[in-house]
């Protein structure tokens, strides 16, 4: 199968020309690496590493939570990592960073591929109840004002062959109106930007943001059950999500870092 490689001069120059992704300082494609977040964690101390976008055309040890690896044949998916600085910020509400990118990455699918994705807590991006992208955010640098790279890892023209697991899905298999990677990517960037000028502007106040997540969530009004370390388990009805990020399964809550699995019956 040929695939067509992302349009990078494209990508730089929509940096200028469209005032969303402005918010953006520069964005590179590299046709190869290791980890597209550890590259950028690398790069936090640099002056210019704020608002830096990296895509890699093939990952090499692409890592989801809990260090599970993320693997795909090269130019089928989008592998995308960002740094940003959060001054300000309270360190409770940083968690709220990786689920806004989920709620860019689902508006995003929604608006340029036709698809009807919504969000598994805290941050797997699903179709048809099959994960299409995961998220994954790493603190690199917790100075005064923190640095944080979220990671996407996005399953674009995988076939049903080609896919990992039976519960994965891509935007092919789904049937996506639009899997030109370019133009998803510029979609995904552009939510994101929008979604976190405003956190920003409003203080880092969580509640537009809280009730966002919760429209687009389906793991919501579902039963679940959360594996726990140590063999723990916990189960019941997702009833919300409260002012930190965590899940409430019944009135007790569970963070991202505590859930090694969660089961829903979607």
């Amino acid at each position: 199968m040929t695939r067509s490689p992302l349009a990078a001069e494209q990508l730089r120059r929509s940096l200028i020309e469209s005032p969303e992704l402005s918010f953006f300082r520069h964005i590179e494609v590299v046709e190869s690496t290791g980890s597209t977040n550890a590259d950028l964690i690398a790069r936090a101390g640099e002056p210019d590493a704020d608002r830096a976008v990296l895509l890699a055309e093939a990952q090499e040890q692409g890592r989801g939570r809990h260090a599970r690896t993320w693997v795909s044949p090269p130019r089928a998916q989008i592998s995308m990592s960002l740094l940003v600085r959060l001054p300000g910020i309270e360190p409770a509400v940083l968690g709220w960073l990786p689920l806004l990118t989920g709620v860019a990455v689902v508006d995003a699918l929604r608006a340029t591929a036709g698809v009807a994705a919504n969000l598994k807590w805290p941050n797997d991006v699903l179709i048809d109840g099959r994960k299409v992208a995961g998220i994954l955010a790493e603190v690199a640098s917790g100075n005064e004002v923190p640095a944080v790279v979220v990671g996407v890892g996005l399953n674009v023209s995988l076939t049903e062959a080609e896919l990992p697991v039976p519960h994965a899905i891509s935007l092919t298999v789904a049937g996506a109106e639009v899997t030109d990677r370019t133009l998803i990517v510029q979609s995904m960037l552009t939510e994101f930007a929008r979604r976190f000028t405003a956190w920003r502007d409003a203080g880092w106040q969580t509640a537009d943001l809280a009730a966002a997540y919760r429209e687009r969530c389906a793991t919501l009004g579902a039963e679940v059950r959360a594996e726990l370390p140590g063999g723990q388990t916990l189960t019941g009805i997702a009833t919300d999500i409260d002012d930190a990020g965590r899940l409430l399964i019944g009135d007790k809550p569970v963070s991202a870092g505590d859930v090694t699995h969660l089961r829903a019956d979607y």
